[in-house]
């Protein structure tokens, strides 16, 4: 691999780490194009992986996460400035309208008139009208949606 191209990918899988999957989603190993968006993806330049160089990618991430980025979180300022950042934001609104769970790429419009996807596989069953939701990062990174009451809670992107 050259050198641009590997620090290229190194960078990506840097910043893919610190953004990674959240314990939410355990039963769910994380899959860079699951994690990051289609711009984010592109912009990367990885669209030109091959199959196995992405699941080679998505191995290491597993690695990587399990033992070097909580070393990160406790040794790396500018990480520590990131999780600072992100642990300020949070989101509370209602669902608009009635409610009934997720499945795979469930679209949440919300009633302060934003609209949230589900960013990886997985269901839930749930009904309710309007429930309450609290959006926010998780410690990776990654926007997180939990129902207030029942505490559930399914990894989101906003779209718009």
């Amino acid at each position: 691999m050259h050198a641009p191209r590997r620090t290229l990918l190194s960078s990506l899988l840097l910043a893919t780490a610190l953004l990674g999957a959240s314990a939410g989603h355990a039963a769910t190993a994380p899959d860079v194009r699951e994690l990051m968006s289609p711009e984010e993806f592109g912009a990367a330049g990885l669209g030109r992986l091959t199959p196995a160089e992405i699941e080679a990618l998505n191995a290491w991430l597993i690695r990587y996460t399990a033992g070097e980025a909580p070393v990160l979180r406790a040794s790396s300022p500018a990480v520590r400035e990131e999780v600072r950042k992100s642990e300020a934001t949070v989101i509370r609104s209602r669902i608009a309208g009635p409610f009934e769970g997720w499945s795979g790429r469930t679209l949440f419009r919300l009633e302060n008139g934003q609209v949230w996807q589900q960013r990886m596989s997985g269901s839930w069953r749930h009904r309710a009208e309007s429930p309450e939701v609290e959006i926010r990062k998780n410690l990776l990174g990654m926007w997180e949606m939990r129902l207030i009451d029942g505490g559930r809670q399914v990894g989101v992107t906003r779209i718009e």
